[in-house]
């Protein structure tokens, strides 16, 4: 199935882009975290504190995605 993947932040300046298309086999956020964190080195270096978003509503680690699916990985973000 095909998603969509779009990064903010830091994961965003470490892979030099905000958004890409990514044909997967993952059925649960889980498993498209393992299986991006495997791709990427950036986003296995910050795995333990990502939040991933589902279609704009923040998702845990056991929900399930679907093809079409707008997956948005979120590092921490400090400010003032």
């Amino acid at each position: 199935m095909k998603i969509k993947l779009l990064y903010f932040a830091e994961l965003r300046d470490a892979l030099g882009r905000s958004e890409e298309e990514l044909e997967t086999h993952a059925t649960s956020i889980a498993a498209l975290a393992s299986e991006l964190a495997a791709r990427h080195d950036a986003i296995r270096a910050r795995l333990g504190s990502i939040r991933f978003a589902r279609n704009e509503a923040f998702a845990s680690r056991e929900d399930a995605i679907e093809g079409g699916d707008v997956i948005a990985l979120l590092p921490p973000v400090a400010g003032g």
